[in-house]
């Protein structure tokens, strides 16, 4: 028996990279067109919806949860308080950008979802061959629907998208199956005996009777779509699922709290939307043909006046906001604490130079993919020449690489000054319960931690423990603080020399790699696109005292833009020379 399983191991992942490969390479253009088309509406419905008065959003939300849940004061007074919380925390933009990924997920899922359920429902050899299918997208983890959104699709709001219909998608169609399949048969018979067609016996019988069941499903859809905003923000999709991303990576509890809080409010409101849409209509008299007409005509008339105002709002919101613009820069970055800093001060210096500033938070193999293929237009946070070795081997023909902004960065294994027994890497014994704290698997330092336990005999029981930069400062700090060994995977500049009194360990066989520099590359074309811009990335450097200022301040509590402005204001003449 044996025998039989000891085959050779299948190239599975060989053959999914050569059908995406073969997808990217022979439908580009679809998934261009897709993309354009996709990024133009949903930045266009987002345009619309923040350009309209917040105040007249809460209050129609406000007075749409009063008429929806029959004048009950429990959901109305909670859309109210909520949509005043979000607002009162800044978070206005990141809601109206949720709100058009989960809307449109939603309605795209819904489109497809009934349909699909309703040919389910019909043939038993579509169920056989729909149900496996729904069953492999309930149980993939959502992280791995992200990578072949990325393939096709790039980064932004447009991948998200396509990742959450895939996640959530199948409630629809399992409940439109379940609900019409579920209709009795005595119904059917009788509208049969009728001599009702197949669409009439649709239309007329099975959907209204089906009615609640898909409704359960559409909510439940709606709720998936909302849980990927957190999972899409990963790959640059805006929205209030930055915002938790982001202070998980940093470990910031307040902020993931403030952007988690806001992300429940928008599902309890939207949940509770949905359930009281799918209550049964209380029974009303037989109207008279004027009263019917004169609800018909207050019905428009209401209609109207919110179109109204609406388009008018936005039309002076328009108005408003005309400002000369020299054009869009998107500035791709790792989220880490030096390339916080950096993409911050250089992108508040392209502001006040007139360009619209787009920062796009991305992981760093997706941030070198997206300058790359010309999605990210610049990224000042390059590591090399180790770090981020691979990712220059494989995209070094596709970029333009303009040189070191700051030079005499460091990586190694930093452990406390109070650890004196402790200068080496030889000297690792059983500190720290062997274990060595890390940050993201993906990065760099990783994989030269990795490199240098194998190289160093006495790690060999040693353990990585990898998370997020955030993270491993947090475990850091609550070790120092109890006076307790720890071992981790640092780099500087970084905040955390200045906070607190540490060591690089000696690393005799330099597994860990040499002095660094942090460099700043552009998309092919980027030069001609915006040559005032590129002259200001070109001219970008400065040292590890500058950066570190900005970090220590970030840390402390100070919002990253707000950071850049200040170092900008305190250094004109350094700001100045970059402009030259």
């Amino acid at each position: 028996m044996l025998n039989l399983l000891a085959i050779a191991k299948l190239p599975v992942a060989s053959w999914i990279e050569k059908i995406t490969d073969w997808f990217t390479t022979n439908w580009a253009g679809f998934f261009n067109v897709l993309q354009n088309f996709g990024k133009t509406l949903m930045n266009g419905i987002t345009d619309g919806l923040i350009a309209i008065n917040p105040v007249i959003v809460i209050v129609l939300l406000t007075l749409a949860a009063f008429v929806i849940s029959k004048r009950k004061w429990g959901l109305t007074a909670f859309t109210l308080i909520g949509l005043v919380y979000i607002y009162n925390q800044g978070l206005w933009h990141d809601l109206m950008n949720t709100v058009t990924l989960v809307l449109l997920s939603s309605v795209l899922s819904i489109v497809i979802g009934v349909p699909l359920g309703i040919w389910m429902a019909k043939s038993d050899k579509a169920k056989a061959v729909i149900t496996p299918i729904l069953d492999f997208m309930q149980t993939m983890p959502a992280f791995v629907y992200l990578i072949p959104a990325v393939a096709f699709f790039g980064i932004g709001i447009v991948p998200g998208l396509f990742a959450s219909i895939i996640f959530a998608l199948p409630p629809t169609v399992r409940m439109t199956n379940l609900g019409i399949r579920s209709v009795p048969d005595d119904l059917v018979e009788a509208a049969d005996s009728f001599g009702s067609t197949s669409w009439q016996k649709l239309v007329k019988v099975e959907l209204p009777i089906a009615k609640n069941t898909i409704m359960a499903g559409i909510n439940q859809t709606t709720m998936l779509a909302l849980s990927m905003v957190v999972t899409a923000s990963m790959i640059g999709a805006p929205g209030l699922g930055r915002g938790v991303l982001q202070a998980l990576q940093r470990a910031e509890v307040g902020t993931g709290f403030v952007n988690g809080l806001a992300l429940v409010v928008l599902a309890i409101i939207v949940d509770r939307f949905t359930q009281y849409l799918n209550q049964p209509k209380a029974h009303q008299q037989n109207l008279t043909a004027k009263q019917k007409k004169k609800k018909r005509y207050t019905t428009i008339g209401v209609i109207a006046a919110i179109i109204a105002l609406l388009g008018g709002n936005i039309a002076y919101s328009k108005l408003n906001n005309q400002t000369s613009n020299k054009g869009d820069v998107n500035l791709a970055y790792v989220e880490w604490d030096t390339e916080v800093a950096s993409s911050n001060v250089v992108g508040e210096v392209l502001r006040e130079m007139g360009y619209n500033v787009k920062l796009t938070p991305l992981d760093n193999a997706i941030m070198w993919e997206s300058v790359a293929k010309g999605q990210a237009d610049a990224s000042v946070s390059a590591w090399l020449p180790n770090t981020h070795k691979v990712q220059y081997q494989k995209y070094k023909h596709q970029i333009d690489l303009l040189g070191p902004n700051l030079e005499g960065a460091k990586l190694g294994l930093v452990v406390p000054q109070y650890m004196t027994n402790v200068n080496s890497i030889s000297d690792l014994t059983n500190q720290a319960n062997q274990t060595i704290t890390g940050i993201e698997p993906g990065a760099g330092v990783v994989a030269a931690a990795q490199k240098t336990q194998k190289a160093y005999p006495n790690l060999s029981g040693w353990n990585i423990s990898t998370s997020s930069s955030g993270a491993m400062t947090v475990a850091l700090g609550k070790a120092i603080k109890n006076k307790q060994p720890i071992v981790i995977t640092g780099w500087s500049p970084h905040w955390m020399f200045s906070k607190y009194k540490l060591k690089y360990l000696k690393d005799p066989k330099g597994t860990m790699g040499k002095a660094e520099s942090i460099n700043t590359m552009t998309r092919k074309g980027f030069k001609s696109d915006n040559p005032e811009a590129y002259k200001v990335l070109k001219n970008f450097h400065w040292s590890q005292k500058d950066i570190q200022s900005v970090m220590l301040k970030i840390n402390q509590g100070t919002e990253p833009q707000q950071a850049a402005k200040d170092w900008i204001k305190a250094h004109p003449k350094q700001v100045a020379a970059w402009k030259k």
